[in-house]
């Protein structure tokens, strides 16, 4: 390599060495506090090489405000001030002042809820015989058959679901092989409730009959039609 070669290298090598470091920006200080942070490193150093240890990290944070030995009872002035701020009385505090009496409102507190007023007024045997005398005009009713809708000639099917006894899905009644499950989706989805399928399967001859195939397994219920509720609410 020739030294002109050389010299234009360590040139073109200070020039970009120059433009970089014009091109860096000083870090501000943030001022979180890496002063502490510089002291626990002494500290930590000191300890590991055996010499004697700063005993301060950082500087010591500034206090503002009196000494709590400064602080003393309110004077004239501070006292109508903090009265007229928050309208209420200041209390001193000092081992001779006795603490705020509790203040109960003007009505007071009920008669339920003062021990010494019930105690005075009832009895635990006066409360047995109270409980005892309103049982026993508790009033049993029986249970009556379904009355019938006056003015409709459609089937009650509470009254059937209480007069069966199989459970949903169980075959009881014939039904024909060629019924499809398409028809049989098909003419359920007609009816806007399960309820309404029901009563329409009993009046068209169900649960003999399924002119409609709402009933394919021959249970004696239409569609989703359940009778477990109405037997639950009975039982």
């Amino acid at each position: 390599m020739t030294p002109r070669l050389c010299t234009f290298r360590a040139l073109a090598g200070g020039i970009a060495l120059l433009a970089v470091t014009a091109c860096t920006s000083t870090i501000p200080d943030s001022g979180v506090g890496f002063d502490r942070i510089d002291g626990y490193n002494q500290q930590r150093d000191a300890v590991l090489e055996g010499r004697a240890a700063p005993t301060t990290i950082g500087a010591p944070p500034t206090v503002t405000g009196a000494p709590l030995s400064a602080t003393g009872p309110l004077d004239a002035a501070a006292l109508d001030a903090r009265r007229t701020n928050s309208g209420v009385e200041p209390v001193q505090a000092s081992p001779g002042n006795p603490a705020p009496q509790i203040v109960e409102n003007a009505s007071g507190i009920s008669g339920e809820n003062d021990f010494d007023a019930v105690a005075n007024t009832r009895s635990i045997e006066g409360d047995a015989a109270l409980i005892a005398q309103n049982r026993a005009r508790y009033e049993i009713i029986a249970p009556e058959e379904l009355p019938t809708r006056p003015g409709t000639n459609t089937p009650n099917i509470v009254a059937y679901a209480l007069q069966t006894t199989n459970p949903k899905g169980a075959p009881i009644y014939r039904r024909s092989s060629f019924a499809t499950e398409n028809r049989h989706l098909r003419n359920c989805a007609a009816f806007t409730s399960a309820d309404l399928a029901q009563e329409a399967f009993l009046a068209g001859g169900g649960p003999d009959r399924d002119r409609q195939n709402l009933d394919p397994d021959g249970d004696g219920f239409a569609c989703t039609w359940d009778p477990a509720p109405f037997r639950a609410v009975r039982n």
